[in-house]
């Protein structure tokens, strides 16, 4: 009978085991079910891919597999909080700002840790969590709305950028700590990149202006979302 018990047991931990890895290979995200909290780690790699499909030889972050995962975590009752892991260089904006809207709106607890770079429409996602961290080496670059292909050089085409990086900077200023002034001080510098208009702030940087809450690690983010499930 014991014997029968630890092969039951087995099986159920290869399944689970293989459940995990499954999850890895097919979003990259995870939730892990043997730590003190059910939590769900969804990672934001490369570029976020919107409604154009990018080259494959790109590392992409597709949305419309995001956006399921981010309804699954709010609605299931096992899964207590959510982690972000981002590590992006940007990408479609209406599609990482979609992601953000969700991710700010949900009811459990959520923070994020910014690693190598959190770019562009990667600062509204780093921001979205109830709670942001970045690590020391990591950095921010922010910089103004760009398009690709065709562009009308009419009136009408400049109030639409305006209106889209109006939006952006209204998200990020709510979610954080850095006033607009600020934002757009660094968003429209023109003193550090050699051909473009931005900013590139470091990890001790993001934090003192506003931008990210804290400076952390992997262990730093786990605990804080502990604390946050279990004061909830």
């Amino acid at each position: 009978m014991s014997t029968q018990n630890n092969q039951e047991n087995n099986n159920q931990s290869n399944g689970s085991n293989n459940s995990v890895w499954d999850q890895i290979r097919e979003s990259g995200s995870v939730t892990p079910m043997g730590g003190k909290h059910c939590i769900h780690c969804l990672t934001v790699i490369g570029q976020i891919e919107g409604h154009g499909v990018l080259p494959a030889d790109t590392k992409t972050t597709k949305y419309e597999h995001v956006i399921p995962q981010l309804v699954a975590v709010e609605e299931d009752p096992k899964i207590e909080g959510m982690m972000i892991i981002l590590n992006t260089v940007g990408g479609d904006v209406e599609a990482g700002l979609a992601l953000a809207e969700m991710i700010s709106g949900m009811s459990k607890p959520t923070v994020s840790l910014v690693l190598g770079g959190g770019h562009s429409i990667g600062v509204p996602l780093a921001v979205s969590a109830k709670k942001s961290f970045i690590v020391p080496s990591a950095t921010m670059t922010i910089h103004p709305v760009r398009t690709n292909g065709l562009v009308l050089g009419v009136e009408q085409t400049l109030h639409y950028f305006e209106r889209m990086q109006r939006r952006i900077s209204d998200f990020v200023v709510k979610n954080s700590n850095i006033s607009v002034t600020e934002f757009e001080k660094y968003m429209l510098n023109t003193d550090e990149l050699a051909t473009d208009m931005g900013s590139v702030l470091d990890g001790e940087m993001a934090v003192k202006c506003g931008l990210i809450d804290e400076i952390g690690s992997l262990s730093t983010v786990i605990n804080e979302l502990y604390n946050m499930i279990e004061a909830k």
